[in-house]
């Protein structure tokens, strides 16, 4: 199948943090964003430009920066690594991931439990393994009334949930929230960073 890639609008420059001075919500991310080990060559150039922009500014996280602010993103699978919860973007009209932008935690971590929890409506879910960083995605988001095009910097991670536990759809972001078999959620979501993050979950799933 032929998957969409949404190129990111800006490079990295390889800036160096030698001589910077960081809040300590930026150390923890760099910290976490240096030990990181990419997928491919792709994921390393996505890992590149948050780094950039993460170095760049104390405001990183803030929805108005441009050209571009690190999302939290949220995988959510069933415990045998089989399904995905995707829910169907009320104003981006496509299926994807749980997940959104920083609200003041300046921490994906923690953003991600709240969007998780608001869009979804699950109460009990788990990260998987040490909860670390899953999978990193540069992808552009269109031009709308308040904002110009910009990048999403997004950090993701993989969570485990009950599929049988109920589910309340957020009406005003979501059009539809649904478990899909991964082949399925792949055909639903059709672009780059989903096949990766899919190829990941299989190669997890084949270790149970």
């Amino acid at each position: 199948m032929t998957v969409e890639n949404r190129s990111p609008m800006i490079q990295s420059r390889g800036m160096t943090t030698e001589t910077r001075q960081f809040t300590d919500e930026q150390k923890k991310l760099l910290t976490a964003l240096e030990a990181y080990e990419p997928w491919d060559e792709q994921e390393a150039m996505h890992r590149n430009v948050i780094l950039e922009q993460v170095r760049a500014t104390p405001l990183w996280w803030h929805r108005d920066t441009l050209p571009g602010h690190v999302t939290a993103s949220g995988f959510v699978t069933d415990p045998s690594f089989s399904f995905l919860l995707l829910h169907h973007h009320r104003k981006l009209d496509r299926w994807l991931q749980l997940g959104g932008h920083d609200e003041g935690e300046k921490n994906p971590m923690k953003a991600v439990l709240r969007e998780v929890r608001e869009e979804s409506g699950l109460q009990e879910f788990r990260f998987q393994g040490s909860g670390g960083l899953f999978d990193l995605d540069v992808h552009v988001i269109p031009e709308s009334r308040k904002q110009a095009a910009h990048n999403h910097l997004d950090c993701r991670f993989l969570l485990v949930a009950d599929p049988e536990a109920p589910l309340v759809r957020e009406e005003t972001e979501s059009k539809a929230l649904q478990w899909f078999p991964l082949g399925e959620a792949l055909r639903k979501m059709n672009e780059v960073g989903a096949l990766r993050v899919i190829e990941k979950i299989q190669k997890l799933k084949s270790t149970i």
